[in-house]
């Protein structure tokens, strides 16, 4: 009797000093950080246009932008070579922002443009093979695709950016709307995401071959994304649970 109390209690400490490291190592999109994320772009989108109109401004902008990139970390970082992979693309992103925004003169946006770019364009293929590679739709999920449309968006917006800080003349804008402007902070937004959505104002329009064809590739994009995408997970939700797995699927849908 006394070893099987023995037993029992050893079970317990150990299955406590379980639940914190499975916790730790499910860190990441399956559990914690799609919302946060999401809450952080949403917040970054938002703000982006007053910012430009106020004192201290850009130091705010880099302030949220250093914030989605902890979030975007957080949200891919389940697993530690993932983790690892996110940090080092991350880290030079982080960086070239902060050294361009404290030595304008010195640091060209171009480097971090383009690392920022290739940040996203990692953080979006990890989150597309999270949804795709799920079973059922909860918050979660849904948080997650939302995440990956806006986050479409900007990372177009940094490629125009990066187009347009090599090439003034890739954009020509429209001299009774939008005279002496350039393709910088919110311009940049805007027009990604009115060719996201397949709007197309002509307030903007791409002037060079590479420009046009950018243009093209997210139209596409933005298309693609929401007829594939959400059928799947209209498919998803609409799919029966399996009899045997109610448990697993409670859990899922926490």
């Amino acid at each position: 009797m006394v070893r099987s109390l023995f037993r029992t209690m050893h079970d317990t400490e150990l299955e406590t000093v379980a639940k914190p490291d499975r916790r730790w190592h499910r860190l990441g999109l399956q559990r914690f950080s799609a919302v946060e994320m999401l809450i952080v772009l949403v917040l970054l989108f938002v703000a982006t246009p007053f910012l430009e109109e106020i004192r201290n401004g850009e130091l705010i902008e880099a302030v949220l932008m250093s914030l989605f990139f902890l979030s975007a970390v957080l949200a891919v970082g389940g697993r530690r070579r993932t983790l690892l992979i996110t940090i080092l693309l991350a880290l030079p992103s982080l960086a070239a922002k902060w050294l361009n925004h404290l030595q304008p003169r010195t640091f060209s946006p171009v480097i971090f443009l383009a690392c920022a770019a290739v940040f996203l364009v990692f953080i979006i293929v990890q989150i597309l093979r999270f949804v795709l590679r799920t079973k059922h739709v909860n918050a979660e999920v849904l948080c997650a695709s939302i995440s990956v449309y806006l986050m479409f968006g900007m990372a177009w917006a940094m490629v125009y950016r990066l187009v347009a800080c090599l090439n003034p003349a890739a954009f020509a804008y429209n001299a009774t709307v939008m005279s002496n402007q350039s393709m910088t902070g919110f311009g940049s937004f805007y027009f990604s995401f009115v060719t996201l959505s397949t709007l197309g104002y002509g307030d903007i329009t791409p002037a060079t071959p590479i420009a046009r064809m950018l243009v093209v590739m997210e139209a596409m994009t933005g298309t693609l994304y929401v007829a594939v995408l959400i059928a799947r997970l209209v498919a998803l939700y609409s799919a029966p649970v399996p009899a045997d797995r109610p448990n697993q699927s409670h859990q899922e849908r926490r």
